[in-house]
Formats: C-alpha cells, sequence, structure tokens
C-alpha cells in the first residue's frame, strides 16, 4: 500500500523546477499512504512523486523502478502475487535489480506492449513513463482494489491514489458534482441494478476503470483505454459437477488467501462472526493476530462472540475492540474522516473500520497488512437470500426481475409506468428492456455485474482509504479474478444448490472448520438486531453542537441549490427523538455531499498533520459465556432514566392482547407486530407501559404500582432508547 502522485505535460513541452514544490505538495496530501519512505522523479515532460509501505523486500524495494537503461520508470501501489512465477517467463538475461514483487511489470511491458497484464495476478494501480514512446500509462487492477485518479487539460495530465493529491494542482476542479452523486444508485440504495462505471464524486476528475490501462501520448494529449480483463459472462458451458466445482472452488481460495500472504512483515485478519472471515483464516498459513469490532451491534447479533469463538476455536489471539454505545464521533473527527474517504458514501461501516485499523496500528505497530473477507457476499450468492424476501430460490429470481424491471423503469419511465398500474402488468418486460436500451444481460447476470460496480464504487474505496488513513494495506483474497470466473461458469441448473447462500463457499470449507461455522447463518456488519445503538450515536453526532455538521453541510452554494434544509433538519429531530425511525445513513450522505463541498473549496491539511481523536481500546475476553455480563457491561451504555420524568408510550404503538394467552401483550408499531411481552418472564413490565400516560411521572407510575426503578430500569432505558416510550422534560 504506497501513494502515487504525478504530473505530465501532454503539449511537447518538460516540466520546469516549479513543478517540484506542486509535486511535494501532492505528495504530503497522500503522505499517510506511505509512512515507510518517500521519493521523488522528474525527467523531461514528467515528475512522479512517491510515498511507500515497505511490505515486500522492505530494504531494497525503493522506488521508482527503472529498467538499466532508464528507459522505462515504474511506480506502483499493491502487490504482484504471482511475479515469481511472471519472473520465470522473462527473456534470458533479464536482470530483476530488487526483489520487488512489482519489478517485473517493467519487463512484462517491454516484452509485451499494452497487454503486460494480461497474466499478472494481484492488486494493484501503477503509473509506467515510456521515455521513447513518449507516453504514461496508468492501470488497475481487475477489481478496483486499488485506486488512480486523474485530470487531464490541453496543456498537462495530473494524477493521485487520491483526488486530494489532484486537488493540490491549481488547474485542476475542485467541485463536487451533485447531480451525479445524487442519482447514483448507491446513493439512492434503490432495488435496481446499475452497472454504469465507478467515479469520482468530483468534475473533471477520473477514476481510471478497473482492470484497463489508460494511455496518454505525452506529445500530442491523445489518450486511449486498453482494457485486459472484461468482467465474465456467465456463458456455463465448462461442464463440471456440482462436487467438481466446489473442489476447485476451495482450491483456488486456497490459493487466493496464501497470495494474500505474501509478506516480509507480518499480517492481521479483520475476523467477524461470520462464514467469509472465518474461511480466510482457517486458510491463512501464517496464523494472524485477529480483530474484532465489540459495539452495541456486533453484540446484539452476535458477530462479536462469533469472531471470539472463531479465533478460539482456530487457536488464534483475538482483540476485542471496544465502541461503547454513548461514544459519538465528534464534529472535527468526522469531518477528519470524511475527508480522508472523500466519499458521501462514508458511514458508520467504514468509521468503525478505520477505528480499527488505528486500534492495530498503535497496539501492534508491525502488522502492515490486514486481511479481510470482503467480496465474498457479493459473488458466491451472499445477498441471496436476502433477495429472496424470506423465500426460497424461486422467489430470488422472481425478485431479480422485479429488480431488472426496477431499473428500465428509471431508464424509460413513460413505458414503466404500465408496470405502477394495479395488478398484473399487461406489457412484456422485454418490451421495457429494449426500450431502456438495458444491456442484454439476464437478471441474475446482472445482479453480479452490479455487484462488481458496487466494490469499485463503496467496498474498496473505503477499504482501502481507512487502511490507507493508517499507513496499512488491506488484501482481499475473494477478489480474486479466477474465483469469479469459476462462479460464472457453474450451470444454470446448479446454481439453486451452489449459489443459494453462498453454498459453494461453504462447502468447500468442510474439513477446514467445524459445521457450527460452515452453516452459521449470513450476519450484518452492524444492522441487525442492536442497530439502534449505532443509529443513536451517529444521529448524536450530526445533532451535537447545536447540529453544527448540519448547518455546516447546508451552507454551501451546491447545498444551497440541492437540498432541503427545512426537510434535513426535521429529520434529524425525528432520529433523534427515535432512532429507530429511519436509516441514519440517507441524512448522513447528504450532509456528507454538503460538507465535501466545503473541504474541496478550502482545503484541510494533511492527514498526517492534524490531531487524532483517542485510540480505540479493546476488552479482554478469557472465555465469552462467563465474561458475557462484563462485556455488556463495557459496551452498553443505555441512557438514564428520571424518575422526574412524564413519559408516554409513543402514538404510533399499541398494546394488544390475545384471550387465549393471558398473560401474553403484543406490542404493535405502525399497525406491525414488532414485540411480544410475556408476564410470566417480565411480570412488571406490561403493566408499567400501559400505565405510562404522559401526565404523571415515571417514580408516580411505579409508585401507584407498587414497583422500584430497579426492577424494570433496564426495560425503561431501552424503551426510551428505542422510541417505544417517549419522554417529555423532566419536572422541576
Amino acid at each position: 500500500m504506497c501513494g502515487l502522485s504525478g504530473i505530465a505535460r501532454v503539449d511537447g513541452r518538460a516540466l520546469t523546477g516549479a513543478a517540484d514544490s506542486q509535486l511535494q505538495r501532492m505528495v504530503q496530501a497522500i503522505a499517510h499512504r506511505g509512512p515507510d519512505g518517500e521519493a521523488y522523479y522528474r525527467s523531461g515532460p514528467l515528475g512522479f512523486g512517491f510515498v511507500r509501505l515497505s511490505l515486500v523486500d522492505v530494504a531494497g524495494g525503493d522506488q521508482p523502478l527503472r529498467t538499466e537503461d532508464d528507459d522505462l520508470v515504474l511506480i506502483a501501489n499493491g502487490e504482484i502475487y504471482n511475479h515469481e512465477e511472471l519472473a520465470a517467463t522473462l527473456p534470458s538475461g533479464t536482470r530483476l535489480r530488487t526483489r520487488s514483487d512489482c519489478e517485473v511489470l517493467l519487463h512484462l511491458y517491454r516484452r509485451d506492449g499494452l497487454r503486460f497484464l494480461d497474466e499478472v495476478r494481484g492488486m494493484f494501480s501503477l503509473a509506467l513513463y515510456d521515455r521513447t514512446r513518449g507516453r504514461l500509462l496508468l492501470a488497475r487492477d481487475r477489481f478496483g482494489i486499488k485506486p488512480v485518479f486523474y485530470h487531464q487539460n490541453a496543456e498537462r495530465v495530473v494524477f493521485g491514489s487520491e483526488v486530494k493529491a489532484l486537488f493540490e494542482d491549481p488547474d485542476c476542479p475542485r467541485e463536487l458534482d451533485w447531480e451525479r452523486a445524487l442519482r447514483d444508485q448507491a446513493m439512492t440504495r434503490a432495488p435496481a441494478f446499475d452497472e454504469s462505471p465507478a467515479h469520482s464524486w468530483f468534475k473533471g476528475v477520473e477514476l481510471a476503470p478497473a482492470g484497463c490501462v489508460v494511455s496518454f501520448d505525452l506529445r500530442s494529449g491523445e489518450r486511449s483505454t486498453h482494457r485486459y480483463w472484461s468482467f465474465p459472462e456467465f456463458d456455463p458451458a465448462d461442464g463440471a459437477s456440482e462436487e467438481e466445482l466446489v473442489r476447485r472452488y476451495g482450491e483456488l481460495l486456497s490459493s487466493a488467501v496464501a497470495d494474500c500472504e505474501m509478506a516480509d512483515v507480518e499480517i492481521g485478519l479483520f475476523l467477524s462472526g461470520g462464514i467469509d472471515s472465518a474461511a480466510v483464516a482457517a486458510l491463512a498459513s501464517g496464523k494472524p493476530q485477529t480483530f474484532t469490532a465489540l459495539n452495541g451491534s456486533t453484540l446484539a447479533n452476535g458477530d462479536s462472540e462469533w469472531g471470539h469463538r472463531t479465533a478460539g476455536i482456530l487457536g488464534l489471539t483475538n482483540h476485542q475492540i471496544l465502541f461503547r454505545t454513548d461514544s459519538v464521533p465528534g464534529v472535527e473527527e468526522w469531518k477528519r474522516f470524511l475527508w480522508l474517504m472523500q466519499t458521501p458514501l462514508a458511514g458508520p461501516e467504514a468509521f468503525y473500520k478505520h477505528e480499527m485499523y488505528r486500534y492495530v496500528r498503535d497496539r501492534t505497530p508491525h502488522i502492515k497488512a490486514m486481511l479481510l473477507g470482503g467480496g465474498a457476499d457479493e459473488f458466491n450468492g451472499g445477498y441471496s437470500k436476502g433477495i429472496a424476501g424470506g423465500g426460497e430460490w424461486p422467489d430470488f429470481l422472481d425478485n431479480l426481475d422485479r429488480m431488472a424491471v426496477r431499473r428500465d423503469q428509471y431508464r424509460s419511465p413513460e413505458l414503466g409506468a404500465w408496470w405502477d398500474v394495479p395488478g398484473l402488468p399487461l406489457v412484456k418486460s422485454s418490451v421495457l428492456r429494449e426500450a431502456a436500451g438495458r444491456p442484454a444481460h439476464e437478471p441474475y447476470e446482472a445482479l453480479f455485474r452490479w455487484k462488481y460496480r458496487d466494490v469499485q464504487q463503496y467496498n474498496c474505496w473505503h477499504e482501502d482509504r481507512s487502511a490507507a488513513g493508517n499507513g496499512i494495506e488491506a488484501r482481499v483474497p475473494f477478489l480474486d479474478h479466477r474465483l469469479i470466473e469459476l462462479v460464472a461458469a457453474v450451470p444454470g441448473a446448479l446454481r439453486p444448490s451452489l449459489i443459494w447462500d453462498k453454498q459453494i463457499l461453504r462447502r468447500s470449507l468442510v474439513g477446514h472448520l467445524p459445521d457450527e461455522l460452515v452453516h452459521r447463518p449470513k450476519g450484518p456488519f452492524f444492522y441487525g438486531e442492536g442497530v439502534r445503538h449505532t443509529y443513536r450515536a451517529f444521529g448524536a453526532m450530526l445533532a451535537q453542537d447545536g447540529g453544527r455538521l448540519l448547518e455546516e453541510a447546508l451552507s454551501g452554494p451546491g447545498a444551497r441549490e440541492f437540498l432541503d434544509a427545512d426537510n434535513l433538519r426535521a429529520t434529524l429531530r425525528q432520529l433523534r427523538a427515535n432512532p429507530s425511525s429511519g436509516h441514519v445513513e440517507f441524512l448522513l450522505s447528504a450532509v456528507n455531499l454538503g460538507l465535501l463541498e466545503q473541504m474541496a473549496a478550502s482545503l484541510p491539511a494533511p492527514h498526517v498533520q492534524v490531531a487524532k481523536a483517542p485510540v480505540p481500546q479493546s476488552v479482554p475476553v478469557n472465555d465469552w459465556d462467563t465474561d458475557a455480563e462484563k462485556i455488556e457491561a463495557e459496551v452498553v451504555r443505555r441512557p438514564p432514566v428520571d424518575p422526574r420524568t412524564r413519559a408516554a408510550v409513543a402514538d404510533n404503538l399499541l398494546l394488544l392482547k390475545d384471550p387465549a394467552e393471558p398473560s401474553v401483550w403484543y406490542l404493535t408499531i405502525d399497525g406491525e407486530i414488532e414485540y411480544v411481552l410475556d408476564e410470566d418472564e417480565l411480570p412488571e413490565w406490561p403493566a408499567v407501559l400501559r400505565a405510562l400516560d404522559g401526565e404523571r411521572t415515571i417514580g408516580e407510575v411505579l409508585d401507584g404500582l407498587g414497583h422500584s426503578l430497579e426492577t424494570v430500569h433496564e426495560e425503561l432505558a431501552d424503551a426510551i432508547d428505542l422510541g417505544i416510550v417517549v419522554a417529555a422534560e423532566a419536572a422541576p
């Protein structure tokens, strides 16, 4: 994990010494990506700036890398996993001057030209200067794991690993692309396929496409793109049996994990309670230390517990990194984090990941790379059960068809109105598809192509920035193109048994993991039963200091044009009153847009120069069952219950009783049964709920029932937190 930056004239002229200071500013803007070294190169029309995180050939792998004749010069970010295999194919007499895994790329390019990445296996972004041909190449790996952005005008092209490096060029626009951002499916979360190219979020700043080489002629300014890898067509002509596909998948995954362990330094592992990271942990040969998020959400949904248990089963050290439910990011803390991420999609998931990386950097600074389970859900059927809505494989396919129609409705709204009328659609979906001009991919394949876009625009983006901000490299074995190509080859008849609920992955791990882990259901990172804790914390973040983040976000010209300020403020009030009333991510994404607009106009200090919040701590856990109460006490900080407070149940709630079950009460929210209360288990609680009338204080209600606050304190605190009980101001 390194940082690339550079300037190249595209008008046939040479750079002058004035470019050196700009290169230094560009490097400083992304210095967090490379704490182990800094280097510069300027010759003729081109200048490179580079910062290094050293994982392979720590002593001798400094960049830029050059051929002996200095005709080819390279800076690269990432890892070439099969570099030794590739080096063995080079012409006899080829001499590699370092042990760097990236040096082989120079000689592959000399031999193969623009096809030099065809057989490369790894994660990377690179800039290569071909002095003889007078051209600059920018290239990325097949899944866009490693980033590179560029801006080109009539005189020059500037590029860098992060957009903030380009903003150090005075001619690069610093304007948020509001219209594109607001239309983006990742922002709207519309249940529809999106195969559009990933983008930078800023006008005039291009994101080099994944799986491509972008070539700039430094004499004429002409730009061209060569695609060396395309997402596979789902044309299952393989003919392999079910058992053969499972076996091959397991072998490829083992190979991918071994590839990602390539380093001359120690590597760690982020371990949740799910099958994905557990698979990586089971197949890793290096016995990595593991790190698990322990917050209100992961405690409630079991993710943190199963992270601990999985580490114990595999004999691995586990750190439970603590995020208390009353821990709220500060205003300046969020702005620093958002500028590091430079995407409006920055949210709770990315923030928790960033804080976990901070813990790793602080507590185990010798760990410079982290194995992840990311990408398994996207390309192995991890979302199949959710898309099925509780149904089975046919329901999954039916709902994919509906998602395809929804996408086509957006593109051809006049014709798409036929699918909004009551009853069954009277027009064939193929007519809508043709009118919308959608690529001729069946809905099943379109799902995977949509997820291919997702991992570029969201997953790889936030994993790269959250790791890079702490001088650590994120490694993702599941984003090995061989695995995706194999999944694409699964015949239609075998998809229900292999792709449903990631069965191809689960079955490949039989013998590597105990059955309880192989078959454990997919769990969310922070969604699920305890999501209210996360929503409450981030709602409080937006509300602190008189809603300062929200008001700053609304103060820019773009925000005033595109955002409804009154509705944003009202939404925040609703979330504060009831953290379960909506998804805080929608509000946060809109606020992020406004903040990014402001920060782009007035650039913040480089990340390495700003003060940081205290580093998270961990909770030592010896035995989860024994320590469960202590763990919950560390994590869950319930809001205080003041007996002087007048309180009532929320207006949209009803308590219902079935005469056939005299001890059971049903609590409905907006007409839907959400909770079941059993008087045999909690004899005081239903009576307290029924008695809260908004006129008397909590203390008066409890006195009238003959109960003490201690007997129902936990239930009251949770009910207030959930918005079930609405508290008025405390009586004087």
